[in-house]
């Protein structure tokens, strides 16, 4: 006869026992598996390891056509629609955040459309095997005119990786690493060599610095926002210093014209929601920020901080600026022809990338697009080396090599 006492020690550990056999081996069957399991079978594995496989089966997110090698064409791949019946929440925040506008940029590029090959855009190899996490419905994955299109590409799955769609996996910081490295968001590297990555990676289990989903993502938010938005640039500026800088580089941008006023371009801008156009919307930004780094600092050290962050956008701009003058300069009196952006002549068009013609144009690609992103991000991101070393050093040599060019190339210009 077993004592009252064995009795109840022994419910924990049933609970225990049912806990782990539930999590570890149960799934909810499916005949789908009778074929994926030879097919594919890492993919089977990977989703019975997952919770999803409790309670949904692969009909669930696949739907019902696809039930033989015969009809394979006909398996719905599944969008954030098809998560949000689980999961609204969680939608509503990504659908408001800036992933979810992850395509809108790459339709700005003027040249990517027609000059790069399709696989490196539509293929998932170049830009959009990140910034494909923008498909979120059918319509944009279907529409086989759309030079992203990619019948693979889709939102949650970039972080919650198929088919386990694990939380825990989404958690780690090394979830963001495969979009968010090298050369123009190399947040990766800064975060991981900074002390905040130092602390988590000694001491992972006391968790004692902060990962990426602490600070962008506080209490499982999805939306993913920041103050300053990918290009640091926010309006109205209250510095006249800074806004000076500023409205040079939104010429450079062509979403201001050679008189300053608003282009086209600056709706593309504004739906992607790529700057801050108005005070209020920034401040919303930085105040939630703020709130997130005092949990572990004090008030006077998060504002300090993330003050001469914005210091080193100031920074950054005036070399920036002076660099896109000197490019413009070469376009006024005819040493570089001009191909593209005629609207804000005679300006340079940051957007075209590397997609230009000549060597000093491309130096000012590379200082927009990598040196100015690591003198500003790495600030945020509390890594003085990079600040240092990868961004404003390169930015100062970068200027200096790029006076000695123009004057080189003038000469060469009067000698014919």
């Amino acid at each position: 006869m077993v004592s009252k006492k064995c009795y109840w020690m022994s419910i924990p550990l049933l609970i225990l026992l049912l806990g782990f056999l539930v999590s570890s081996s149960w799934a909810r069957p499916s005949t789908c598996e009778d074929c994926h399991v030879k097919l594919n079978p890492g993919i089977v594995k990977d989703f019975n390891r997952g919770k999803m496989a409790r309670i949904l089966t692969c009909k669930s997110c696949h739907g019902t056509a696809h039930m033989s090698a015969d009809d394979a064409d006909k398996a719905t791949l599944p969008t954030i629609s098809t998560c949000k019946k689980c999961h609204p929440k969680q939608a509503k925040q990504y659908m408001s955040g800036k992933h979810a506008l992850g395509l809108l940029p790459i339709t700005a590029f003027p040249k990517f459309e027609h000059q790069q090959p399709r696989a490196f855009i539509a293929g998932q190899k170049g830009c959009n095997g990140c910034h494909n996490l923008g498909i979120t419905n059918e319509k944009v994955r279907k529409d086989s005119k759309a030079f992203q299109y990619y019948k693979y590409g889709m939102d949650c799955q970039n972080c919650h990786t198929r088919h386990a769609f694990s939380k825990k996996e989404a958690l780690q910081p090394e979830a963001c690493n495969s979009c968010h490295t090298g050369f123009d968001h190399a947040q990766w590297e800064m975060w991981s060599h900074s002390k905040h990555g130092a602390a988590y990676n000694t001491d992972r289990k006391a968790h004692r610095g902060p990962t990426c989903q602490d600070c962008h993502m506080e209490k499982g938010n999805h939306r993913v926002m920041t103050a300053w938005g990918f290009l640091a640039l926010r309006l109205p500026e209250s510095d006249k210093e800074w806004m000076g800088y500023r409205v040079t580089i939104l010429k450079a941008l062509g979403v201001l014209d050679k008189d300053g006023k608003p282009t086209p371009r600056l709706k593309l801008v504004k739906a992607a929601n790529m700057a801050r156009l108005d005070k209020a919307s920034w401040d919303k930004e930085r105040a939630r920020m703020e709130a997130v780094c005092q949990k572990c600092h004090s008030a006077t050290f998060t504002k300090e901080n993330l003050k001469n962050a914005d210091l080193m956008i100031k920074a950054s701009d005036k070399i920036l600026a002076q660099a896109i003058n000197i490019v413009a300069d070469l376009y006024r009196d005819g040493t570089i022809k001009m191909e593209t952006n005629q609207a804000t002549y005679p300006y340079p068009d940051l957007l075209t990338f590397y997609e230009v013609k000549t060597p000093i144009e491309e130096d000012l690609y590379e200082m927009f697009m990598d040196y100015r992103m690591k003198t500003y991000q790495a600030a945020f991101h509390i890594m003085p080396d990079y600040t240092t070393w990868y961004g404003l050093a390169k930015m100062k040599k970068t200027l200096v090599d790029m006076k000695d060019m123009a004057r080189q190339m003038r000469s060469g210009a009067n000698k014919k």
